[in-house]
């Protein structure tokens, strides 16, 4: 599925292939832009942090921002696996255990996306609160609805983790994202 395609779905209230997390990892997508528009607006006079960090900002911002654009679909995508593998037949002991496999498997992949797009939506939470305060004023409202945008980014994509956790049957990759959940959301 391309990046498009999710976006005509994420507000279509009849397709469930583009659910939470899609729209979280847009969320941080979306706070990449409107703290990056804030660091560039922020360049003409020192507020705290040079120019030169400004633009920093502003390019980690731009590449977090298409890594998250990217992870909008691979999320969607994430989805279409574990819908997949609910649909596998389970007639046979053979085909129940394949099944249960392919489910468990899938609630790893369902689980990735979301907890990759976590780590980069709370780098961009990070940011903001490096910002602020030290940015043009004019701008503030624009920086706190990036900071807020990067926190529901981070703790919807947190949500997805916990919603796939169940499916994941590998110990080793419950931790990992149990760690994930513990490290990343904000409160």
């Amino acid at each position: 599925m391309d990046f498009k395609h999710v976006l005509d779905l994420i507000l279509d209230t009849d397709d469930v292939t583009v659910g939470g997390g899609s729209a979280s990892a847009l969320a941080g997508a979306k706070a990449c832009g409107l703290i990056g528009m804030v660091c560039k607006l922020s360049t003409k006079k020192d507020f705290g942090l040079p120019a030169e960090k400004q633009l920093d900002y502003a390019k980690e911002l731009e590449e977090i921002r298409d890594k998250l654009l990217k992870g909008v679909v691979e999320d969607a995508n994430a989805y279409g696996v574990i819908r997949d593998a609910y649909k596998l037949p389970k007639e046979t002991d053979e085909e129940k255990e394949a099944r249960k496999k392919a489910i468990a498997h899938a609630g790893i992949v369902g689980a990735t996306s979301p907890m990759n797009n976590a780590k980069l939506c709370h780098r961009v939470y990070e940011i903001a609160n490096e910002v602020n305060g030290k940015t043009n004023p004019n701008c503030q409202s624009d920086l706190e609805i990036g900071l807020e945008l990067a926190k529901i980014g981070t703790n919807g994509c947190i949500m997805n983790i916990e919603a796939n956790l169940p499916l994941v049957k590998d110990q080793e990759k419950i931790d990992e994202f149990n760690s994930v959940i513990a490290d990343y959301k904000i409160n």
